[in-house]
């Protein structure tokens, strides 16, 4: 109850300093930059509308923040077992994090995880869906800095649209790995559409993935290694040693200034699980957002043969044998 109420007030705060985009966009003290970034917002639905994505009253308020984050998101993991801790919340049932909107709360609430023997991890997020239970703000934590900002405000919109268009309960796995799946090249559709593939904006979009992609791909390489160990009949004490290595190593070559963890790396999978089977279902939908989605839509939670499958294939692949229903606009 006292997570729920923190979530209730903070959400509260947030809209209570909204203010509408028009009124910012008019404001003569918003800064350029800003006011460039937010004058795309109505061109940026409107894309995720073409492509199937829910209309909604979303991202039509700014909401300027006095922290860099929209809130943080807590973790944990079992310390030798990829095995995530859940909590339970009605409707969106499961879920393997907590978002709070109070930076202290949060390191509060991983200190106790840690005290009780979790692998823990604790991060900030820039943006959040309510899934249509409030009208979504553009948060100022959502405007980033240099030539990739558009990029990254086109893809924070687009991923939460997908959020609101699509949301199975209790499958965060299935939830995040689709709206990065969409988003992802749903925002480079739109950048190559409206600047073009050479603009600047498109070729700093690129090279930010890119980078990124690097870092998944060793995240998932790490994850991998460390699966292998903890399910050998390895000594426990081998075990740690072994993870301590594996994990100090990924920091070094990061360069990252905390902690990664157990947790950490399970935030990783949550979010990239599924990728080829999502791929090959768009394929076989003719690369139709509105086929694809439609597709999915047949989804339900007692589609998933348990709450938060990791190894999405189980139900994305009888998707794609069966094909796609056709998109009449196509």
């Amino acid at each position: 109850m006292g997570y729920l109420l923190q979530a209730g007030k903070g959400q509260l705060a947030i809209m209570n300093r909204a203010r509408p985009i028009r009124e910012v966009l008019e404001d003569e003290k918003t800064p350029p930059r800003v006011r460039g970034l937010l004058g795309e917002i109505a061109a940026i639905k409107a894309f995720g509308e073409r492509n199937a994505l829910k209309a909604t009253a979303n991202y039509t308020e700014f909401v300027k923040l006095d922290r860099d984050a929209a809130s943080y998101v807590v973790s944990a993991c079992e310390p030798l077992r990829f095995k995530p801790k859940e909590w339970r919340f009605p409707i969106v049932g499961s879920l393997p994090y907590l978002g709070w909107f109070s930076l202290e709360r949060a390191r509060k609430h991983a200190a106790r995880l840690r005290e009780e023997g979790w692998d823990v991890d604790l991060r900030g997020a820039g943006a959040y869906s309510t899934l249509g239970w409030f009208r979504d703000p553009v948060l100022s934590s959502m405007i980033g800095e240099g030539e990739a900002a558009l990029g990254n405000l086109v893809n924070v919109v687009l991923h939460e649209s997908v959020h609101a268009t699509l949301y199975v309960k209790g499958q965060s796995f299935f939830n995040e790995s689709l709206a990065n799946f969409a988003g992802d090249r749903l925002t480079l559709d739109y950048l190559d559409g409206t600047r073009g593939r050479e603009a600047k904006e498109a070729i700093a979009y690129r090279q930010a993935e890119a980078d990124w992609e690097k870092r998944r791909r060793r995240m998932h390489e790490a994850y991998e290694e460390l699966n292998r160990v903890y399910e050998s009949a390895r000594p426990e004490a081998e075990k740690r040693a072994e993870k301590e290595r594996v994990l100090q190593a990924l920091k070094t070559e990061f360069g990252a200034k905390r902690e990664i963890t157990n947790a950490t790396l399970m935030q990783f999978k949550t979010y990239e699980t599924g990728t080829p089977e999502f791929e090959e279902l768009f394929r076989a939908c003719g690369s139709s957002w509105t086929s694809f989605f439609g597709s999915l839509r047949a989804l339900k939670p007692e589609s998933f043969p348990s709450e938060q499958l990791e190894q999405l294939g189980e139900v994305l692949r009888p998707l794609i044998r069966k094909g796609c229903p056709r998109d009449e606009r196509s």
